[in-house]
């Protein structure tokens, strides 16, 4: 736990000394508030939900999660700074664990910042407590998801631009895969196929409220796989 929590600091030193974490909190902040109030209209609807906030998070992600974790093992590759990460008495899952924290603390700081929305909007109307909690944890969910993913797509990215074009590419298709059922009539057992790889899928429950075991344990299982292959490419980089 030690050597997780020292790798974790080491991370969100490394955020906050660069303009990274000061671009991505703000950028995220005024994009997804110019969303609900400006483009979804949310005083002009007259609905008591959040839905249309919760609802754009996902795609923000696309761009967000990889601007966060592009640097966390393609830069070390790049600087050589990973060979002596690898000789430092931590096992590689302590390692991943620790690049994980780090990137995922970030990004749920960025959601805690967005508290002041439906604080600022409940005096407007009866909105459900309980449905807004269930929308916070989708999208909990799905950034740990989304950044188990940026993290493997970065320990095998040459450097930081590659890492950031193929973790968007990844989560734009594993986001959006879902909507081709809305384009295409597909088989029943492929349109279901191709609804449990999508993201967009397992976090609209949470979204409209509802919480299913089904899509905590997709999203726990997509993190825990990301994770385990990262551990993986680090065990076969430091003996290739």
């Amino acid at each position: 736990m030690t050597a997780i929590l020292s790798i974790v600091r080491k991370e969100m030193r490394s955020y906050f000394n660069s303009p990274i974490a000061y671009i991505v909190i703000v950028f995220f902040l005024v994009f997804t508030a110019v969303w609900l109030f400006y483009v979804a209209q949310f005083v002009a609807q007259d609905i008591a939900s959040l839905r249309a906030y919760f609802g754009i998070m996902p795609i923000v992600f696309i761009g967000l999660i990889p601007a966060l974790t592009m640097r966390s093992w393609a830069e070390e590759s790049k600087l050589g700074t990973d060979e002596i990460l690898l000789t430092l008495p931590y096992r590689e899952s302590e390692l991943v664990l620790g690049k994980f924290f780090g990137a995922y603390g970030l990004l749920l700081l960025v959601l805690l910042l967005t508290v002041f929305v439906p604080f600022s909007v409940t005096p407007l109307g009866n909105f459900e407590r309980g449905e807004i909690f269930g929308e916070y944890l989708g999208i909990a969910l799905l950034g740990a998801a989304g950044t188990a993913i940026g993290l493997f797509v970065s320990s095998i990215a040459r450097n930081q631009i590659s890492a950031f074009i193929l973790s968007a590419v990844g989560l734009l298709f594993l986001t959006l895969v879902g909507q081709v059922n809305a384009i295409i009539d597909l088989p029943t057992w492929l349109a279901s196929l191709i609804n449990y790889v999508s993201l967009q899928y397992h976090v609209g429950s949470f979204i409209r409220g509802v919480i299913d075991t089904r899509d905590l344990v997709y999203f726990l299982v997509i993190t825990v796989l990301f994770l385990y292959l990262n551990v993986k490419t680090l065990v076969f980089r430091k003996w290739s």
